[in-house]
């Protein structure tokens, strides 16, 4: 940001009365709101640096979003970067409950990602929060990249967005988010969700992951539902082969029921791969019935 035009934005912000200063529109939004959105760095720096003099850093506009929430929204890392120097609460959440990770999470925002995994130890931010639909930022970012996976084209934007979306799930884990976290609603984990959507490539980057139990992990139930369960019960093709065969080789239990007493292979929906994917889930029931007996026994 050049001292020239920051010194010039301050002497405008200067020549405000309180009340231009901090007027609301029709929908709420104040100056500092709209410069945030609109990416106008040395105006929302001096805008900022007089409300902060007001205690209104943090004001909210008709959703329930602060400057902060509209400078992550708008896909601004810098202006982000600069509410934050200023004091910006970072924990702040609109009226939907999404604070400013679940934001860059929804949106793939990684560029403003980073600048949260900058702080000093992320200080004051809850990387575990809710959303009203009881969604971390993690949850968030996932669907993100299942939606990006399942619109995928051959087309540079599309391309584009299947890595933003990725490298978002990548920051917020190596900000602490919790792999295992459930979300309120179904107590789905992220693995759920990624398998719900048949999205392979990130339920290979899961199953990679290092420090956890992966077969408690598979074994999760959502609603009664692991992951193997969500997995059988998709369209019978080579790909959700594939993917079964990945959950079982790290763990998954194929033995296991759900609340209607169904194991996985009693999901799969008739196809031309359904009795293949069958005998593939009873073999291995068989195998894992068998070691469970064994372990028992000895």
């Amino acid at each position: 940001m050049a001292t020239r035009d920051l010194e010039k934005e301050r002497l405008h912000i200067q020549n405000l009365s309180p009340d231009q200063l901090l007027q609301k529109d029709g929908d709420g939004d104040t100056i500092l709101h709209l410069y945030a959105a609109k990416g106008l760095r040395s105006l929302a720096y001096a805008a900022a640096e007089s409300y902060l003099q007001y205690g209104q850093l943090d004001v909210k506009e008709h959703n329930g979003k602060t400057p902060l929430l509209v400078a992550v929204a708008a896909n601004q890392p810098e202006i982000v970067y600069d509410l934050i120097t200023l004091g910006a609460d970072v924990s702040a959440a609109d009226c939907k409950g999404q604070t400013a990770l679940h934001v860059a999470g929804t949106y793939g925002f990684s560029a403003v990602l980073r600048v949260f995994l900058a702080l000093p130890h992320q200080k004051n931010l809850d990387i575990e929060a809710r959303n009203y639909d009881g969604l971390t930022p993690l949850h968030c970012a996932v669907i993100a990249q299942n939606n990006a996976y399942k619109n995928s084209q051959n087309t540079q934007n599309s391309q584009q967005q299947q890595r933003e979306t990725l490298t978002c799930v990548q920051l917020l884990l190596q900000m602490g988010a919790n792999l295992t976290s459930q979300e309120i609603k179904s107590n789905k984990t992220v693995l759920h969700l990624a398998v719900q959507a048949g999205n392979i490539h990130l339920v290979k980057f899961f199953l990679q992951m290092p420090h956890i139990d992966l077969a408690k992990f598979i074994n999760l139930k959502a609603h009664g539902n692991t992951a193997l369960h969500m997995a059988a019960a998709l369209p019978p093709n080579r790909s959700t082969e594939h993917l079964i065969q990945r959950l079982l080789f790290h763990g998954g239990d194929p033995s296991v029921r759900n609340l209607e007493n169904d194991q996985p292979a009693h999901l799969v929906p008739p196809g031309d791969l359904s009795e293949q994917i069958k005998l593939l889930l009873k073999k291995r029931r068989v195998t894992s019935s068998t070691r469970s007996h064994t372990t028992a026994s000895s």
